[in-house]
């Protein structure tokens, strides 16, 4: 699987990533084993990065990636994590955790994005991974932490890294004005875009990749299903959308979405992985993955080629953005 270097950085990452967050127990139990068999089966697929958090599980997701790599040689793979939300011991706990994953909720999560408070959470990732360092560190969700994040701890982040500590920094956010910022008023090098820039959702336009194409800086694509609605090829009433149920007319515009799709010999999860790698300066799409059969399946669906005129017949019936660049409506040469 063909690399692709963050901008100004000697990082380089492999054009599809696997997401850890369900081998946190995101939304319900993932067991021990199939999760390192989803490891196992990302490496054998080609992939060699792997994004993680703290968050994810209160810290299991980084303990079972951490363990799933360890015999792997170091050099040849790329593990970021985030910093922003510091795990604690919770002094009223009541069972299980409140924020989506199924792990006890002996430990909480507590937002700081003091220099001191990255720090720490770097320590305690390398902790819990077992990994001698971290190739990309994120700040996650700093929504409303903007003043702190971007004075304190984005700036504590590229000290790291002009040390030579981290290979690059930046933010992960599940919207797009306040990255655009990040890449323009700080030292970020990447930004990590959950879910807007999708088949639904091409918002990011508007914001965050003119600046990224302007400053030469490099964006990963997260949430491309759009929480499940463009992961499957005929979608539904009753999935979701953006972690809500998706509302009629959204899965009636995915339907459509998927007609096309169909008309032109593909389907709609291939082409909703496949389109942000139509932008230039997304280098990298990131799946979340469960067990093997997901990876297999995504892996799959990644390796296909979007057929000629796809995009301009999805742009014609107004289905997506038509100031869309994807190069004569062919899918950019760095994502095949």
């Amino acid at each position: 699987m063909r690399q692709q270097k963050i901008a100004n950085t000697s990082v380089a990452v492999a054009e599809l990533g696997f997401g850890a967050s369900a081998i946190g127990n995101l939304y319900r139990i993932t067991p021990s084993d199939e999760a390192t068999a989803a490891v196992e089966a990302a490496w054998t697929a080609g992939i060699r990065y792997f994004d993680t958090a703290p968050h994810y599980g209160l810290g299991l997701s980084e303990r079972r990636l951490g363990a799933a790599l360890r015999d792997r040689p170091r050099e040849e793979y790329v593990v970021s994590s985030k910093v922003g939300r510091l795990l604690v011991p919770n002094e009223e706990p009541r069972g299980m955790d409140s924020e989506g994953f199924v792990v006890r909720d002996d430990l909480r999560r507590r937002w700081d994005f003091s220099r001191d408070g990255i720090l720490r959470s770097i320590e305690d990732t390398l902790r819990r991974t077992g990994l001698d360092r971290l190739d990309i560190v994120y700040l996650h969700d700093p929504d409303d932490h903007w003043e702190q994040a971007a004075e304190e701890a984005l700036p504590t982040l590229a000290d790291l890294r002009d040390q030579g500590v981290i290979g690059a920094v930046g933010a992960g956010m599940n919207q797009s004005a306040m990255l655009a910022r990040f890449l323009r008023e700080t030292p970020a090098d990447v930004v990590m875009l959950a879910g807007r820039y999708t088949l639904l959702d091409q918002s990011a336009l508007d914001d965050v990749l003119p600046a990224a194409r302007e400053l030469g800086k490099s964006v990963v694509a997260v949430g491309v299903f759009n929480s499940g609605l463009l992961s499957v090829g005929r979608p539904a009433a009753g999935m979701k959308y953006d972690y809500e149920n998706a509302p009629p007319d959204l899965v009636d515009r995915a339907l459509a979405i998927a007609a096309v799709c169909e008309e032109h010999g593909t389907t709609l999860p291939a082409a909703a992985i496949a389109f942000p790698c139509t932008h230039p300066s997304i280098i990298n799409v990131t799946l979340g993955m469960r067990g093997p059969e997901q990876v297999v399946r995504n892996a799959e669906l990644h390796r296909r080629h979007m057929p000629d005129g796809l995009w301009d017949a999805l742009r014609t019936q107004g289905l997506i953005r038509p100031d869309v660049p994807t190069e004569n409506g062919k899918r950019s040469a760095r994502c095949p």
